[in-house]
Order: structure tokens, then C-alpha cells, then sequence
């Protein structure tokens, strides 16, 4: 097949950012161990609430929480968490005891996780899914040799605040879920006015419109490319029907110029830099420590947000 020529190439868009200075100390203080360390952190390191019977309790949630920050970001096993704790401690001359490897895996199970996005006013969210590995052979080896032993996948769905790029609320499934069940518990996990909502066509389901209709959440979902008009008296196809109607007057593309479901990109993104930062596997091998990691892998991205993040502008 020849190539079409007909055309002229699109020109590459070039974008700039405004607070470049911001944005590069916020790169730097990522790595910052003053940053995830800090005065108030050492403070609260010892339990020092009521005792229970039994064992007693001896470090508080901000140590464990600062060993999983560790294991997090330097994508380290347990014992070797532990290890490089210990060796900051010493050098920070911080005469503090650090919890051993099977105490802060065994807490991880029971700690009670905040994103940190406790937004009050109404919120646009853009809702999207992604695997994550739990085991198994890599795919140049399947594709290159055939398959040995079964892969597990896990399925992350997470809400995004487009306005502050913030993670508003995470579950964890396995890969046999569909987008579409997961957008209750997500809706319900977020204590702001869900204003808007923005997903893709896997959303396009009556259960998922009729949710949003109750809460009275503007659809931003793509009809399928063979919808057609329907239960037009019900309150939660409303806004389906005008979509399809604005299509077939317009076309697809401009439907969606118009009611920005371009934004919805903006979950994507987040989940490219989730995969970035912690990669696309998941350390836990049980589900109930799969899913407090990756809430924990979420609030720790929320917190990099708010060191700072890139305002850029289009050059003419």
C-alpha cells in the first residue's frame, strides 16, 4: 500500500511551562527524605494510645506508613525495607528502633489509608481501569516461546479529580470485572458533589446512567457506534438520547469537542504515572494486601501532586 501524500503532515503542537522553576524543586524534593521524614514523623513514631490485651503495640501507624513509603518508591522486598530503614535511622542519628520486616507487613492489612483528597466542593471526575500484574511470565517471552505456567492479573479503577489531577477514590478487582460494576463503590468512596462524570464507552450501561441520574452527575460516556434512541421517558437515558442526536447531527468527533470528554485523558495520565513511579506489578500476593498497597501507591501520588505539578501552555 502507498502512502497518501494528498495531505500535508499535521504539524507537531509545542507546548511551554509557566512555573518551570516551581516545577523542577518539586521534581527534587520527590526525593527528598526531609520531605517523607520529616519532625512530625519522628514525634509520632511510638504507640502511645491504649493498650489492648495480648501483645503490646509498639510503633505507631506513621512508622509503618514510612517503611511502606520506602518499599513504595524504591520498589524494594520487605526484608530489604527494613534493612534501608534501619541504615537511614543510623544515618540521620535518629535513635529510633524500626519495625522488623514480618511486624509492618502484617500491619500493612490493618492500616487505615487516606488519599488526602477530601474535597468539599463539587468535583469533575474522569473515571478509567488498568491491570496490573501479580505473576507470571513476561509477554516478549509468551509472544517469542508460548505460554509455561498462567499469568494472575489484578484490575486497578481509579476516580481523578480533573481539576486537581488528585485521586479521588480506588478500588481493586479482579480481571473478570467489568469498568462498569466498579463506579458505584467508586461514587461511594468520594464525600464530595460528583458534578460530572467522564468515561469511556465500557461505561455506557443502564445501571451505570441510571447511578449517575440519582446523583444527578452530568454523563460525559460515549454512546456505542450502533446506539439508537430509547426509553426516552426515563430520567437516566436522557442525556444518552440528546448524545446520540448530536452525533447523528454533527458527527462523533465534535460531540466530543463539545462537552470536553477529552478531559477524560486526564485518568489515563494518572495511570501512566502510577505505572511509572511504582511499575505495572504488584508486590502483594494476597488480595486484601493488594488492595491496601495500591490505595497507599494512590495517596502517596496524591501527595507528589501537591509538591507541585507542571502548568504548561500552547506556543502559537
Amino acid at each position: 500500500m502507498t502512502k497518501d501524500t494528498s495531505k500535508p503532515p499535521k504539524a507537531k503542537e509545542s507546548y511551554r511551562l509557566s512555573n518551570w522553576s516551581q516545577y523542577n524543586e518539586s521534581l527534587k524534593n520527590r526525593g527528598s527524605l526531609t520531605i517523607w521524614f520529616d519532625d512530625q514523623v519522628k514525634e509520632d513514631w511510638l504507640y502511645n494510645g491504649a493498650q489492648k490485651p495480648g501483645g503490646k503495640q509498639i510503633y505507631a501507624e506513621v512508622a509503618i506508613a514510612f517503611c511502606l513509603t520506602i518499599r513504595s518508591l524504591f520498589h524494594l522486598p520487605y526484608r530489604q525495607t527494613e534493612g534501608m530503614v534501619r541504615s537511614l535511622l543510623v544515618l540521620m542519628t535518629v535513635p529510633l528502633p524500626v519495625p522488623s520486616y514480618t511486624q509492618f507487613n502484617r500491619r500493612t492489612r490493618h492500616l487505615n489509608i487516606q488519599l488526602g483528597s477530601s474535597s468539599k466542593e463539587a468535583i469533575d471526575i474522569a473515571v478509567d481501569s488498568t491491570g496490573l500484574k501479580v505473576y507470571g511470565e513476561g509477554e516478549w517471552k509468551v509472544r517469542k516461546h508460548g505460554w509455561c505456567k498462567h499469568r494472575t492479573w489484578r484490575k486497578l479503577h481509579i476516580a481523578v479529580n480533573t481539576t486537581t489531577l488528585a485521586i479521588e477514590a480506588v478500588t481493586l478487582t479482579g480481571n473478570e470485572a467489568d469498568d462498569a460494576s466498579q463506579v458505584k463503590p467508586l461514587l461511594e468512596a468520594i464525600a464530595a458533589k460528583v458534578q460530572s462524570f467522564r468515561g469511556d464507552g465500557g461505561y455506557d450501561k443502564k445501571k451505570v446512567r441510571e447511578l449517575l441520574a440519582n446523583e444527578h452527575s452530568q454523563q460525559i460516556i460515549p454512546p456505542q457506534e450502533n446506539a439508537v434512541i430509547k426509553d426516552q421517558t426515563k430520567a437516566y437515558a436522557m442525556e444518552r438520547n440528546q448524545a446520540i442526536r448530536q452525533i447523528q447531527q454533527t458527527d462523533r468527533s465534535t460531540w466530543k469537542k463539545q462537552v470536553e470528554y477529552h478531559q477524560r485523558s486526564l485518568a489515563e495520565v494518572t495511570m501512566y504515572r502510577y505505572k511509572t513511579l511504582f511499575t505495572g506489578t504488584l508486590q502483594s500476593r494476597k488480595i486484601e494486601y493488594e488492595q491496601q498497597e495500591v490505595t497507599f501507591k494512590c495517596s502517596l501520588l496524591n501527595r507528589i501532586c501537591e509538591l507541585g505539578m507542571p502548568n504548561s501552555y500552547k506556543v502559537a
